[in-house]
């Protein structure tokens, strides 16, 4: 019995010190925010005017019940990882969409394609042939290796939210403006970036992606300041703060191996805790935001709602 008081002990103490790590990475205690407001410099862009087609930047694959309910089912985990039944729920909204729309506009971004919870394969090789702002020896690589894992194993049913800079596309699963903000403000980086291949290869080694992240969720946080409402700024750290605490947990699990899964879920709730105590500050305040600059920002219209799914060009 004296045996198993002190493993519980130990085990108590142990998930109470990574707890603690959690909170010192994501800021909490520290007065440091990862996530704090910056915006990315994208004045300059290097694209490839190739990409831009005749045919609707943002697409939308067409309802399949089943197909759409094996992905829903298989997104469960990250629903609760994330604790929000929109994660991956293959059924993106229309608000989700225009916000989509609207930071696009805001920031020049003419030659990316959205995908909402389309499969498209074909035109993804495609677009991976055309995309001449990445270097041939990494679009022919990494590059191909990238659109072969989203053919062999569609997002429409194992979702990911995603942004692939081979092919300038966002893959978008799930109904979260501020997932959708984050994908394009991916977009929004490499569009700024003349080293792209580079850029992305560096991703797949680790720790490396903490900055991808950070930059992406940074810029977003810096747009809603300026664009959004309180109530999409709380949601937006809500979402972002544990999203990014999967990326901290997954890092940590690469410098200390035998703790991976405790480590990564105390950095989700780190992550959690620190964007409900993010939320509740920016509900709280009504002083002006700051600037956020585009080369682009005063020609964007109000929010619109885009016309309904039967308007639409007929998408696959």
């Amino acid at each position: 019995m004296l045996h198993w008081v002190e493993s519980g002990r130990r085990t108590s103490g142990l998930v109470s010190r990574l707890l603690l790590i959690g909170l010192a990475a994501l800021g909490i205690g520290t007065g440091c925010k990862p996530l704090s407001p910056k915006q990315i410099d994208a004045q300059r862009i290097y694209d490839s005017p190739e990409l831009v087609s005749g045919g609707p930047r943002i697409q939308r694959g067409e309802p399949r019940r089943l197909v759409d309910g094996a992905g829903w089912i298989v997104g469960i985990p990250s629903k609760i990882l994330l604790w929000d039944r929109r994660v991956d729920n293959h059924d993106i909204g229309v608000e989700t969409e225009a916000t989509l729309a609207n930071y696009l506009d805001a920031n020049g971004l003419d030659t990316v394609r959205v995908r909402l919870n389309q499969y498209r394969p074909g035109e993804d090789w495609s677009r991976l042939t055309k995309n001449r702002s990445v270097g041939a020896p990494w679009r022919y690589t990494v590059g191909a290796l990238s659109v072969l894992g989203e053919t062999v194993f569609p997002g429409r049913i194992f979702g990911g939210d995603h942004f692939n800079p081979y092919t300038n596309t966002i893959h978008l699963y799930s109904d979260i403006p501020a997932i959708a903000l984050h994908e394009a403000g991916h977009a929004k980086d490499f569009a700024r970036r003349r080293w792209k291949g580079t850029y992305a290869a560096a991703y797949g080694l680790p720790i490396v992606p903490l900055y991808h992240e950070a930059v992406a969720s940074r810029d977003v946080v810096a747009y809603l300041e300026t664009l959004g409402t309180p109530s999409e700024q709380a949601e937006a750290y809500r979402i972002l703060y544990p999203a990014y605490g999967t990326y901290v947990g997954s890092a940590a699990g690469s410098i200390f191996p035998s703790y991976s899964n405790p480590l990564y879920l105390a950095m989700v709730i780190a992550g959690h805790a620190m964007g409900r105590y993010e939320a509740n500050r920016v509900s709280g305040e009504t002083e002006s935001p700051p600037e956020y600059v585009t080369g682009e920002l005063d020609r964007v219209p109000p929010l619109e709602i885009l016309p309904d799914a039967s308007e639409r060009p007929p998408t696959g």
